[in-house]
């Protein structure tokens, strides 16, 4: 099994920070046959990254998520822009669609409740407390990488 894990986020930005150290835990934990990717944000080209994958993973912080964290599974939708440079996750999987010309893998998006994105600020308590469950959550998500497996998590 080929997973691919995007973690993006400003960790200048107090609980933005989430998709990167999300993504650095699972980078310790060395899955095997994953691929993590990390950046700012998404892009266009990280359908690209998509190739040759069976399932993958987006972890992300949300202002407006339900707390702690809301893990559910996405499918591509359209309205992209030719000037868009940052893109959720479900633009990234429709740009894989119209390049590749075939269905993206199953995909997931993992977003944790964030409080602070401030710049120059620290996570904020709650952010800490909302990191740590989001932590416990993939440890699951681990030992059972499918997507009918991560369907039976989906909050």
């Amino acid at each position: 099994m080929h997973l691919v894990i995007f973690g993006w986020g400003n960790e200048s930005r107090g609980d933005d920070a989430f998709g990167p150290l999300l993504l650095r835990r699972l980078e310790q934990a060395a899955w095997p046959g994953t691929t993590c990717i990390e950046d700012f944000q998404l892009q266009i080209e990280h359908a690209l990254d998509l190739r040759g994958a069976e399932l993958a993973l987006f972890l992300d912080a949300g202002r407006d998520t339900p707390a702690p964290f809301q893990f559910k599974e996405i499918f591509p939708s359209g309205g992209l822009t030719h000037t868009s440079h940052a893109l959720p996750p479900q633009s990234v999987l429709d740009v894989f669609r119209q390049v590749e010309k075939a269905e993206p893998p199953p995909s997931f998006l993992l977003c944790v409740r964030g409080e602070s994105f401030g710049l120059g600020e620290a996570l904020s308590p709650q952010g800490a407390e909302r990191l740590e469950q989001a932590g416990a959550f993939l440890e699951k998500l681990g030992a059972q990488r499918t997507a009918d497996a991560w369907r039976a998590l989906l909050t």
